[in-house]
Order: structure tokens, then sequence, then C-alpha cells
């Protein structure tokens, strides 16, 4: 393996995987200002003198609300940087790993979306990730793309974090009870990329050629924003620090944002489990060992 290009390093996903991937060789992690994906063309010099067997975009522009607003920046960084970086990789016979969302769904189907499911994003997040998905397989290099939900960190600003920030501010904390998904730590993520990176062997482009496509890549199981939160403060090691008293339901509409957010969006990964072999441990697991981390 001559090495592998990972783009995003300082993101809560591109720190875990830069520091799961270390192991395999040559590693060239990089980030903003030092790749800047609202040119997309300044990737050309970078992946051409790299010649990676492997690029990984942890990169994204997750600012939900924000994003209908920034349009042209969103859809820069969500989708025109992920097909010029399918380009270069077919180009330069490499393998592109690119991370996607659950927002790609409208939430109305009420069950768990497999990938066959029709996108229907509500929101320009949601509709920029979906149209970096659909470029990267027009463009039909060697790929994975993996949708995955709630992605959080205990490390850096997530809802866990936000969570755990309100209990100790606040007397009472109101969650909405109507927005479900796969709550997934990014750790998990990462260290599921690097399975597969080392499963790949010496011609990774060649194994992941043989399974490329799209999965959905997301804690097991589903839960409530209230369920999650619950779970968090039930989990949290500092909990003497809290002085919330009590948890109330909230729901979406009692909020109004720029952006509508899909009510029902988990994620089914029964391709990916049986495609790979495993799956991300059930979502209550993983939060139990991120917060036991720290």
């Amino acid at each position: 393996m001559s090495g592998i290009l990972l783009f995003g390093k300082f993101g809560q996903l591109g720190w875990e995987l830069h520091r799961s991937l270390a192991p395999f060789g040559e590693l060239t992690a990089l980030d903003y200002p030092e790749i800047d994906l609202v040119n997309p063309e300044s990737l050309d010099e970078i992946i051409q003198a790299v010649k990676p067997d492997v690029i990984i975009n942890a990169t994204a522009y997750t600012a939900v609300d924000k994003a209908e607003e920034e349009i042209d920046i969103a859809m820069a960084i969500n989708a025109h940087a992920p097909r010029r970086m399918a380009e270069l990789a077919l180009k330069n016979g490499s393998a592109l790993i690119h991370y996607s969302t659950d927002y790609v769904f409208d939430g109305r189907k009420g069950s768990p979306y497999g990938e066959t499911d029709q996108p229907n994003p509500l929101g320009m997040y949601g509709e920029s990730k979906l149209a970096g998905d659909t470029a990267i397989r027009e463009v039909d290099g060697t790929h994975l793309i993996f949708r995955t939900s709630w992605v959080y960190s205990t490390r850096r600003d997530s809802f866990v974090t936000k969570v755990l920030s309100w209990a100790r501010k606040q007397k009472e904390l109101k969650i909405v009870d109507d927005q479900i998904s796969n709550p997934t730590w990014c750790r998990m993520l990462a260290e599921a990329t690097a399975i597969l990176i080392a499963r790949a062997g010496k011609f990774p482009a060649d194994w992941i050629n043989e399974r490329r496509g799209l999965y959905n890549l997301a804690g097991e199981g589903y839960a409530s924003r209230l369920e999650w939160a619950k779970a968090i403060l039930e989990f949290d090691p500092n909990s003497e620090q809290q002085i919330f008293q009590e948890l109330k339901p909230a729901k979406t509409s009692d909020y109004s944002s720029p952006a509508e957010r899909p009510l029902f969006s988990a994620l089914s990964c029964e391709k990916f489990s049986d495609t790979f072999g495993f799956r991300l441990p059930y979502w209550q697991e993983a939060l139990k060992l991120a917060m036991a981390s720290g």
C-alpha cells in the first residue's frame, strides 16, 4: 500500500480516523487551510502528488440551518468536492471512502431506511449531501459511501456535549421526542473503516472495488433524542455536576428553525453486515464506552 490520504483531520470523525488509520503505513492527513473545498480544483495537485491507494473524505458542511443561506458553500463542500475526489481517484486508480447522512431522507417512511429507499431531503444540507452521493456514483470509480446518522463525539461540540452542558446550567431540560435515528459514536465509525482498510491488504482498491457501493453504517438500534438524552445523563461519569431536576419531552414543531428535520430517519445496516460480516455496537453500549473514555 502506497498510502492513505485523509481529508478533514480536524473534524470529529476525521480526528478519530487519523488515530485509527495511523498503524496502516503512510498516512497523509489534511484539513483547511491546506485544502479549501470551496475551491474543489485545489484537490488536483494534492491527489496527484500523493497518489494514494485510498482517499478518505471525512469533510462535510454540517451546519443544517446555515446551509439554507450558504447554499453555494454547502454544495461546494458536500457535492462538488466529492465529485472531484471521485474523478481524481478514478484517474489515479485509487479507492474513495466517503461519509453521507440520514438527512437525505424525509423521515416519513415510519421504519428504518435501506439503501434502495428513495431519498427526499427536506433541506439544503440533505440536498447537498445527496448531490455528493449521486456525483460519486455517477463517476463510477472504486468507492464506498457510508450513510450514517447522529454522529457524536465527546471531544467536540455534539449533541452529547450539549446535553451534558445544559444539565450543568439548567434545572429543566426540554428535548424533542419525535426525532428518531441511530446515535453513532464517531470512534466506532473510524474503527469500522480501519477494519476494512486492514482487510483490504496490500491492494485495497481491488478489494474495495469488489464490494463498492452505497452502505448504511450507523450505531445499531435507534432512539428518540429524548431517549438519547436520558442515556447521556445516566452514563455521565461526572453526574454530581448536574443541576437539572426535570427532563421534559417536547415536539419539533415547538421550535422554529430555518431547516426542516426528518422525524424518523433511522437506518437499517443489514447490507453492510451481510457484506462485511460485522456491525457497529448497539448505540447504548457505544455511548457507555464513549462516556467512560472522556
